[in-house]
């Protein structure tokens, strides 16, 4: 054999044996004991997609509740969780909760991880403490813009199946397994759904909440609009923001009592949550004028999300509720104040923002749970005081969403109020004329992509023209 071939073949084996070494192993050392029997144990991650029911991850038994599956995954960080085959089945904390991703920085050398299965989510050990006027509108509620799926929660207030007259603000959610239900927190909940029930038997006039659960490993990249390079992660959150405006606010808007107007819409968030609040009210004042913004995590972005707030002057009256922790990092609060400064920079008055740092605060859900009622009673003082709608300075005639997807809605006026709608194309040919409530929604669905002129008229005042954009 002459050198070349030698050198050949060691090249070969030397690869071979480090391809061998080049495994991860996962031995699951016990599992819940209310495992259903004979239930099949399979890990979902990165390296399959993040498929829940891969039959080419199923782990094997191994005898005394131990289970083992052995990976070739590629160099990095390794995000995965353990399922019974679904997402509904996935694994949960020790309250049998929300648990989030298993992360494993693999450097290509042969690791054994010996790990615990500490409850399962559907068959958890935590009873549910959900209010009854809590629900879920849908475990699988489509996400055009991002193509996924999420389970979205909604709080009706305790006198809205009495007073079937009755239209409420409305509070967009970030995080929503953490608002309502012991059971599916990861750390504890909000009670927001308490807290609002108590509020209300005080008198408050009440408000719908829409919890819009994280999406597990997705939640980084759909809580940033901007790329963190350090964490490759971040960038859907245009995207995110774009589905709450665009698809799930007109259902909303058209299943329940709601009042619609950028006056009485809010959005709300801690953390990462805190980030795609800051950003969503910024980047859509026509939709949201309340936004609360607890321990964000400004830090993320670094200056981007100051310089996006200067870049987007006030549109009209507003308020934000900044929150921190005095036992968090210091540099909460900084950013947090540098981007408050932006907000004044872009035009907004001083008692538009209310900046709160209690010295005992930490970066848990507890501290936002004993928060949440002061700052959503500042946030939405003085918007509504009866069945009839907003307060103060009448809100103009506004549409939504625009750009437009399948419908655009009205803002601004009473429900019964009629319209009168005439629809061009670029051009100024008429291409729709047509009387209808403003609480009512005009189908737009069969028009091309472009842009085109919609005129409309309340009652008998002003012809009023807008440029609707049609995605």
């Amino acid at each position: 054999m002459n050198h070349y071939k030698r050198l050949l073949l060691l090249y070969l084996v030397v690869g071979i044996v480090g391809a061998l070494q080049a495994q991860l192993t996962l031995l699951v050392k016990s599992i819940p004991a209310n495992t259903p029997p004979g239930a099949k144990i399979y890990v979902a991650g990165t390296f399959n997609n993040w498929n829940p029911g891969d039959t080419t991850k199923i782990l094997t038994p191994l005898g005394n509740g131990q289970y083992s599956i052995t990976l070739t995954p590629p160099v990095g960080q390794v995000r995965y969780k353990f399922t019974r085959g679904s997402w509904a089945t996935v694994e949960g904390n020790a309250n049998g909760g929300f648990l989030p991703d298993r992360v494993w920085n693999y450097n290509g050398q042969h690791t054994t991880l010996e790990l615990t299965i500490l409850s399962w989510e559907d068959v958890g050990g935590v009873n549910s403490t959900a209010a009854p006027n809590v629900s879920i509108l849908s475990n699988s509620f489509y996400m055009p813009q991002l193509n996924r799926n999420r389970r979205i929660w909604i709080y009706l207030p305790p006198d809205y199946p009495i007073n079937t007259s009755k239209r409420y603000p409305v509070l967009y959610m970030h995080d929503g397994q953490n608002l309502f239900d012991a059971a599916t927190s990861f750390a504890g909940e909000w009670q927001v759904d308490e807290s609002l029930n108590a509020l209300q038997q005080q008198g408050d006039y009440g408000c719908i909440v829409v919890g819009i659960d994280n999406g597990g490993q997705f939640r980084i990249d759909e809580y940033s609009p901007w790329v963190n390079v350090q964490y490759n992660a971040g960038g859907q959150g245009g995207e995110y923001v774009d589905f709450i405006v665009n698809t799930l606010k007109p259902h909303i808007d058209s299943t329940f009592r709601t009042l619609p107007g950028r006056k009485t819409t809010g959005i709300m968030g801690s953390s990462m949550g805190g980030l795609i609040s800051m950003y969503a009210f910024s980047e859509r004042q026509d939709v949201f004028s309340r936004a609360g913004i607890f321990s964000p995590a400004f830090w993320f972005a670094g200056s981007k999300p100051a310089e996006h707030v200067a870049a987007h002057p006030r549109q009209g009256e507003a308020r934000v509720y900044f929150l921190a922790g005095g036992k968090e990092p210091a540099s909460v609060a900084q950013n947090m104040q540098v981007v408050a400064d932006s907000l004044t920079k872009a035009g907004f008055a001083a008692n538009e923002q209310f900046f709160s740092v209690p010295a005992d605060g930490e970066h848990q859900e507890w501290f936002w749970r004993r928060e949440f009622p002061g700052a959503y009673l500042w946030l939405f003082a003085g918007v509504v005081s009866s069945t009839v709608g907003p307060l103060g300075e009448k809100e103009p005639l506004g549409i939504y969403p625009n750009p437009a997807g399948t419908w655009v809605r009205f803002s601004g006026l009473a429900p019964t109020t009629t319209l009168d709608v005439q629809l061009a194309n670029a051009a100024g040919k008429n291409l729709q004329t047509t009387k209808l409530n403003a609480g009512e929604a005009l189908w737009v669905g069969d028009l091309p992509a472009g842009f085109y002129v919609l005129r409309v008229r309340a009652g008998q005042g002003e012809w009023q023209t807008f440029k609707l954009a049609r995605q």
